[in-house]
């Protein structure tokens, strides 16, 4: 399912027109970045909590050359699945 499929579904559902689903759809996503970047989390119980997590420095090593580089730590979004969106994907619900 693409962003386009999403908010003809969410209209669907919600009766609303697909302009007014966009609008929503694009001001949630707005806010959970938003959110992310401050590094605070969105926790949607049942469904799942979008959180950033720090990722250390390491070393990896470059596959056309072979030579070792490091990897800075920096900064990446997660999402941890809820115990009901689980079970639901489980089931094939």
């Amino acid at each position: 399912m693409n962003k386009q499929e999403l908010i003809e579904a969410i209209a669907e559902k919600s009766h609303t027109s697909r302009s007014d689903s966009k609008k929503m759809l694009d001001a949630f996503l707005e806010t959970v970045t938003e959110t992310l970047a401050h590094g605070d989390s969105v926790q949607l119980i049942g469904f799942g909590t979008f959180k950033s997590t720090e990722r250390n420095a390491r070393s990896g090593r470059n596959p056309r050359t072979g030579e070792t580089v490091t990897i800075p730590a920096k900064r990446v979004p997660a999402f941890t699945a809820g115990n009901a969106l689980k079970e639901a994907v489980q089931r094939g619900k």
